[in-house]
């Protein structure tokens, strides 16, 4: 094996860890909280998450098995199945990700009437979307025969050797599915959460005219105290800079060089390095791994619903429970040696 075969496996390997670990702890919180549970966005980000554990106990581990022995992981079969995962997955969690940017962006833009706007049923009917969406795509892939192994990304894949014996039809369906998934999906992140940028830059400047007019009435406080508040307000805005900064960076980092590779592919007539086709299908995967940090664990409710269980698991351990045990029986053993011992008066 190539060194970089082998960087790549070790990724692959860190990165079904991670994803398989992050995303049960996101089903963990879910499950636990109610609160969590009654939220819109719970339903996407619930669907995001069970994409992402599926790409990680299907098409990852044999693109384990493809880098580490260099040719084909399993039969013709398997290879098709995972394939069409691979194809429905991914899309479907790039539109996930479009339908969490458009509730924040409902959600910040019109607060008060937010929850008229976006209902369950609503959220329901974009996942059935988002669904139906993919399966068009990989049911096409399926039915033409496009699916197999790709030597490039070493993964089971729609594969460009089987797709040109159909020329025009298959270019049309690889330009359409990641126009219609990477671009769509990319357009959409970018608009809404631009506009969300800009109405908590409003805000943010609202809220330092209306602070700014209290420090100046407060002709006594402390400029220490002033200088605090204007930190705070600084702080304020690079928070929102940042997290919109993470949602659009993460998504652009880990997908664009795998679409960007599988268009030079399909119109270039020279051959692709094949240590870089696996390189951006590792940065493709490693998505799965940060979602449950961009979306979820990060966010109060899930650190506080798992900091609760695992402060709950740590209680109930046996070796606290043996210590409990052992600090009682002790206290109970002072408590007898501590009682007060009657007073006996002589008699006289």
């Amino acid at each position: 094996m190539h060194a970089v075969d082998i960087a790549c496996t070790l990724l692959v390997l860190g990165i079904i860890v991670v994803s398989l670990l992050s995303n049960v702890l996101v089903l963990i919180c879910f499950w636990h909280n109610s609160e969590i549970r009654k939220q819109v966005p719970a339903l996407f980000i619930l669907n995001l998450t069970s994409c992402n554990l599926l790409l990680s106990v299907s098409s990852m581990p044999l693109t384990v098995v493809g880098l580490a022995t260099t040719g084909y992981p399993g039969g013709s079969v398997l290879c098709q199945l995972v394939g069409f995962l691979d194809t429905f997955l991914t899309t479907n969690s790039m539109l996930s990700m479009a339908a969490l940017s458009i509730d924040r962006w409902v959600a910040v833009v019109f607060p008060l009437s937010y929850h008229s706007r976006i209902r369950h049923r609503d959220a329901v009917m974009a996942l059935g979307y988002t669904w139906i969406h993919s399966l068009c795509f990989s049911t096409v892939a399926s039915w033409c025969s496009w699916l197999g192994y790709h030597h490039l990304y070493a993964s089971c894949t729609i594969c460009n050797a089987r797709g040109r014996a159909s020329g025009t039809q298959y270019v049309v369906f690889t330009v359409l599915l990641h126009a219609l998934s990477y671009l769509l999906t990319l357009v959409v992140l970018c608009v809404t959460y631009m506009k969300v940028l800009k109405v908590a830059r409003f805000h943010c400047k609202r809220i330092d005219v209306i602070t700014m007019q209290t420090l100046v009435l407060l002709v006594d406080i402390h400029p220490s105290v002033r200088q605090q508040c204007l930190e705070e307000q600084k702080r304020r805005r690079q928070r929102a800079i940042k997290k919109i900064s993470t949602f659009i960076g993460t998504f652009v980092v880990c997908f664009t060089p795998y679409v960007l590779t599988r268009m030079v592919e399909l119109f270039s007539p020279g051959p692709i390095d094949p240590h870089w086709g696996a390189l951006s299908k590792c940065l493709a995967y490693s998505k799965a791994a940060m979602d449950p940090f961009v979306y979820s664990l990060l966010r109060h409710q899930y650190r506080k619903t798992y900091s609760g269980l695992l402060n709950r698991m740590l209680k109930r351990s046996p070796l606290n429970a043996s210590h409990n045990s052992a600090a009682r029986s002790y206290n109970s053993v002072n408590s007898v040696h501590n009682e007060p011992r009657p007073i006996h008066h002589n008699c006289r």
